[in-house]
Protein backbone atom coordinates (compact mmCIF):
# COMPACT_ATOMS: atom_id res chain seq x y z
CA UNK A 1 0.00 0.00 0.00
CA UNK A 2 2.88 2.17 0.30
CA UNK A 3 4.12 1.89 -2.87
CA UNK A 4 0.60 2.97 -4.05
CA UNK A 5 1.13 6.03 -2.09
CA UNK A 6 3.97 7.24 -3.42
CA UNK A 7 3.17 6.36 -7.16
CA UNK A 8 -0.25 8.80 -6.33
CA UNK A 9 1.91 11.62 -4.97
CA UNK A 10 4.21 11.47 -8.12
CA UNK A 11 1.60 11.10 -10.63
CA UNK A 12 -0.36 14.33 -8.46
CA UNK A 13 3.23 16.20 -8.53
CA UNK A 14 3.19 15.41 -12.39
CA UNK A 15 -0.69 16.63 -13.13
CA UNK A 16 -0.26 19.96 -11.21
CA UNK A 17 3.26 20.77 -13.08
CA UNK A 18 1.50 19.87 -16.01
CA UNK A 19 -1.63 21.81 -14.71
CA UNK A 20 0.37 25.22 -14.34
CA UNK A 21 2.88 25.07 -17.36
CA UNK A 22 -1.15 25.03 -19.45
CA UNK A 23 -2.12 27.52 -17.30
CA UNK A 24 0.75 29.78 -18.07
CA UNK A 25 0.46 29.03 -21.59
CA UNK A 26 -3.08 30.10 -22.38
CA UNK A 27 -3.44 33.11 -23.67
CA UNK A 28 -6.07 36.06 -22.40
CA UNK A 29 -9.47 35.55 -24.19
CA UNK A 30 -10.70 38.66 -22.88
CA UNK A 31 -10.82 41.97 -25.22
CA UNK A 32 -12.64 44.57 -22.23
CA UNK A 33 -14.17 47.07 -23.10
CA UNK A 34 -14.05 46.95 -26.93
CA UNK A 35 -15.50 43.99 -27.39
CA UNK A 36 -18.54 45.34 -25.55
CA UNK A 37 -18.89 48.39 -27.98
CA UNK A 38 -18.24 46.66 -31.38
CA UNK A 39 -20.43 43.59 -30.35
CA UNK A 40 -18.33 40.01 -31.36
CA UNK A 41 -19.55 37.96 -34.21
CA UNK A 42 -19.69 34.24 -33.51
CA UNK A 43 -20.93 32.97 -36.50
CA UNK A 44 -17.56 33.16 -38.54
CA UNK A 45 -15.56 29.92 -39.76
CA UNK A 46 -12.94 30.56 -36.45
CA UNK A 47 -15.80 30.31 -33.99
CA UNK A 48 -17.10 27.43 -34.82
CA UNK A 49 -13.67 25.16 -35.33
CA UNK A 50 -12.90 26.76 -32.08
CA UNK A 51 -12.18 23.62 -30.25
CA UNK A 52 -9.55 22.20 -33.01
CA UNK A 53 -7.15 25.25 -32.57
CA UNK A 54 -4.20 25.08 -30.26
CA UNK A 55 -5.75 26.97 -28.11
CA UNK A 56 -8.57 24.63 -27.91
CA UNK A 57 -6.80 22.23 -27.43
CA UNK A 58 -4.59 23.72 -24.91
CA UNK A 59 -8.04 24.46 -22.74
CA UNK A 60 -9.78 20.98 -23.01
CA UNK A 61 -6.54 19.72 -21.26
CA UNK A 62 -6.65 22.52 -18.83
CA UNK A 63 -9.94 21.10 -17.72
CA UNK A 64 -8.94 17.25 -17.77
CA UNK A 65 -6.22 17.63 -15.41
CA UNK A 66 -8.59 20.30 -13.59
CA UNK A 67 -10.69 17.11 -13.14
CA UNK A 68 -7.89 14.38 -12.69
CA UNK A 69 -6.08 16.66 -10.09
CA UNK A 70 -9.22 17.26 -7.76
CA UNK A 71 -9.86 13.54 -8.21
CA UNK A 72 -6.47 12.72 -7.02
CA UNK A 73 -6.18 15.39 -4.19
CA UNK A 74 -10.13 13.51 -2.84
CA UNK A 75 -7.94 10.13 -2.84
CA UNK A 76 -4.85 11.07 -1.28
CA UNK A 77 -6.68 13.00 1.02
CA UNK A 78 -8.73 9.25 1.97
CA UNK A 79 -5.83 7.20 1.64
CA UNK A 80 -3.31 9.79 4.05
CA UNK A 81 -6.58 10.25 6.62
CA UNK A 82 -6.71 6.06 7.30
Amino acid sequence: MEIAKWILVVIYFIVALALIILALLQSKEDSGLSSTITGSSTNNFFEKNKSRTKEGKQKRWTVILSIVFAILTVVLGIIYMA
